[in-house]
């Protein structure tokens, strides 16, 4: 299928029948939203006012509009005019009235209309493979597609990205609130890809080359960051959150306080280049010895376990390799968690090398290596999301960007 130039109609469509997949714990439902960098000015007050409103209905709806006004601090006045202008451009619809007696008129039930929009995520995390999924506003996966592309790079790449966007934007059966894109390397606050090796791209104006196509808002950021996301919105503890992603390469995420954390030149979680003790370690792709992506990568791990298995038996080479790799993703991790005490960090990978002997190794190394007492707490888990991760947080980089919830 080519990808064209025509717009995307923003004309009501219904959700085509099926039974959507979705995931133990709604991220858009039941999620936190994001708390906004820098005070409310006077003239942002209307839209960060709505972005309450649909956020309190996203986490609590069906609500009154006495609810909502209850819950944000709202004047009745201004929720009423909020509602009026949500229902018009069909975010918000009338439930009907609240069951049970009461004095006095039944209130009015208002919730999101989870179907009205839909969100399409892209993920270029995996080596040779682009994933799109579609989206509904309840975090409900409509439609998928995979396209292999080996080992293309370069425009050869952003053609399959294109044609994928393409495919994904007409199996969407709504209109589309926007486009993420979850991409490896370093990537600017305006979604240019500033560094991405693995992909052959250096200064790729990503967002804008699928927003000029396609007349759609796009969102594209790093696949670690994007991936954090997810299980921010997914999650409901702490607000501070550390999530650390294994597969060709290795990379964090990192939530403080709400905010994501992306880094003054964009590349904050870098960690895969960060050199681990002094005893060289195994050579790297960069050329150094010693970088965590070079103990840690997934593709090193399994051949490591391999070599290792004729000599001393494939159990004994998984525990023994697994076990310093987890040491030493310990050791990078443990300056990071004691220096913003951390209680919260999360493994997205593959499971069957990373659950077990490697979380073990790393929590054990962890804890060796901060202050016990003051991290007693610490909980290092796989995630839940699998490899729905980037897609699952593209979307809610979507929603955040474009409605200003999550």
């Amino acid at each position: 299928m080519t990808a064209t130039d025509t717009p995307r109609s923003t004309s009501a469509a219904t959700v085509r029948a099926g039974v959507s997949e979705r995931p133990s714990a709604s991220l858009f439902a039941r999620g936190r939203a994001l708390r906004p960098s820098g005070k409310v000015l006077p003239e942002h007050a209307r839209t960060h006012n709505r972005a309450l409103v649909l956020q309190t209905l996203y986490g609590a709806g069906p609500l009154s509009r006495a609810d909502i006004a209850r819950q944000t601090g709202l004047t009745r006045v201004t929720v009423s005019e909020l509602v009026a202008e949500l229902m018009t451009e069909r975010l918000v619809i009338d439930r009907g009235q609240r069951e049970g007696v009461r004095p006095g008129k039944p209130a009015t039930l208002l919730d999101v209309d989870r179907g009205s929009f839909h969100v399409i995520s892209v993920d270029l995390s995996e080596t040779g493979i682009v994933r799109g999924a579609v989206h509904d506003l309840d975090d409900g996966i409509l439609a998928r597609a995979q396209h292999t592309t080996g080992p293309t790079t370069g425009d050869a790449l952003v053609d399959e990205v294109l044609t994928l966007v393409g495919e994904m934007l007409d199996l969407a059966t709504a209109p589309v609130l926007g486009i993420g894109v979850g991409s490896p390397g370093v990537v600017d606050r305006a979604g240019v890809v500033l560094s991405a090796p693995n992909l052959g791209w250096t200064d790729l104006p990503l967002q804008r080359l699928i927003a000029d196509r396609f007349r759609v808002p796009v969102h594209v950021a790093n696949d670690a960051n994007v991936a954090v996301l997810a299980e921010h919105a997914a999650q409901h503890t702490s607000s501070d959150l550390l999530l650390v992603r294994v597969g060709l390469g290795v990379g964090a995420g990192l939530i403080i306080a709400g905010h994501p954390v992306v880094g003054g030149a964009f590349a904050a979680g870098e960690i895969g280049h960060v050199v681990v003790g002094t005893d060289e370690g195994p050579l790297c792709a960069c050329g150094r010895h010693g970088c965590l992506e070079a103990w840690l990568a997934a593709p090193r791990l399994a051949a490591e376990i391999d070599r290792l298995a004729s000599s001393v038996g494939i159990d004994r080479a998984r525990d023994e390799v697994l076990r310093e790799a987890g040491r030493r993703l310990g050791i990078v991790l443990a300056p990071v968690v004691g220096a913003l005490n951390l209680s919260d960090v999360v493994v997205s990978g593959p499971t069957e090398l990373l659950a077990g002997a490697f979380l073990d190794a790393t929590i054990e190394t962890l804890r060796q290596r901060t202050m016990a007492d003051f991290n007693r707490d610490l909980t290092l888990r796989m995630t839940s999301h699998g490899q729905d991760i980037v897609l699952r947080g593209a979307a809610v980089m979507v929603l955040s960007g474009q409605l200003g919830v999550s």
